[in-house]
């Protein structure tokens, strides 16, 4: 898999022009979401490098991240005139980048895109590594390929657009990074206001955060060991999420990632000891900053049922990624049936 460009930008014109430029193209076109379309697009809109360039727009928030909105975007590429040599921007959210970069490797069997992402949960996760997709049977990220953009372009000024649940989401991703990396990177982001941002810090963290993800990737780019590390939180979260989705109380991405962190350390702190005092401290931080997930007993068992569709796993078994400690990763770690529920009701209970 071609490794991709991260680009730190203070200068989004500067930086988007020489990504452009950097890929030869016969047409350009730009997806966004109905949000970034009126948030983000203006920002960038006016700028030589996007001149001629072909919109693209699907519905906002990850229930649209759907084989129906793939399929807008590939009738709108393809009524576009789009060719193997054309150039797609995905502009927007996790959302968006999944979503988009799917659609690029797979009309007329790949072409190169480009992503800026304009949330923190994407600057931080979503947009770098490659992994593209959209949700399929009621299931996260089930259907998708690994396909870098050719560059990703990190802007801070699109945080100052989010609202404070849409930063939490993103800042969940970043705990995760703390948590499989250092201590002091731990402790610095437990010290972090969510609610009062700084946002030179938050640029300044976001920086190190990415710089966790990637040298895992570049070390893993197809998740066949260390890469796993970043699942932290996921097979609990994506079980939530999927629950949620099915009720029809859709929860944002971060949020449910936040809540299996509580969960799985708790499994950690079961199965791999890891420190008690480092669990509760994650969980008050957690339980402060993003509520609690409401469920009951009675969905235990579908819960456990979202948990085996997780792509993880092996051999009929539930899969997760747990920690010794800070830093200390632990993949391809199984819990029984038994355990899981227990899990659940320390969550439930806490």
């Amino acid at each position: 898999m071609m490794k991709q460009e991260v680009t730190l930008s203070t200068d989004i014109a500067q930086s988007l022009a020489k990504a452009v430029g950097q890929v030869g193209h016969d047409r350009l076109f730009v997806l966004t979401d109905e949000t970034t379309l009126r948030l983000c697009w203006p920002v960038v809109s006016g700028l030589p490098c996007m001149a001629g360039a072909r919109m693209v727009t699907i519905g906002s928030t990850d229930e649209n991240k759907t084989l129906e909105s793939l399929a807008h975007v590939w009738s709108c590429l393809q009524q576009g005139g789009a060719t193997r040599h054309s150039l797609m921007v995905n502009l927007g959210g996790g959302m968006v980048t999944d979503l988009g970069g799917f659609a690029a490797s797979t009309f007329k069997r790949g072409i190169p895109y480009i992503n800026v992402p304009t949330t923190l949960l994407s600057m931080v996760d979503a947009s770098v590594g490659g992994k593209t997709g959209i949700n399929f049977g009621g299931l996260k990220n089930e259907i998708g390929v690994f396909n870098c953009a050719r560059t990703v372009i990190l802007d801070a000024q699109f945080l100052q657009t989010l609202d404070y649940e849409n930063l939490a989401s993103g800042y969940a991703e970043m705990l995760k990074h703390g948590l499989i990396s250092t201590v002091e990177h731990w402790a610095e982001l437990l010290r972090f206001d969510i609610a009062d941002a700084d946002y030179h810090q938050l640029g300044r963290m976001v920086a190190r955060s990415v710089e966790v993800k990637e040298r895992i990737v570049e070390e893993d780019p197809l998740e066949h060991g260390l890469r796993k590390a970043l699942n932290l939180g996921h097979t609990v979260g994506h079980a939530f999420e999927s629950l949620a989705m099915a009720e029809d109380r859709t929860v944002l991405h971060g949020y449910a990632v936040a809540w299996g962190l509580v969960c799985e350390l708790y499994l950690s702190a079961r199965r791999t000891n890891f420190p008690k005092d480092k669990l509760y401290q994650t969980h008050q931080y957690i339980r402060e900053h993003y509520g609690k997930f409401a469920f009951d007993c009675k969905q235990y068992d579908r819960l456990y049922e979202l948990m085996t569709h997780d792509k993880k796993n092996t051999a009929g078994q539930v899969n997760f990624t747990l920690l010794g400690e800070v830093g200390d990763i632990r993949i391809n770690q199984t819990a029984t049936r038994d355990e899981i529920f227990e899990m659940l009701d320390f969550y439930r209970e806490s």
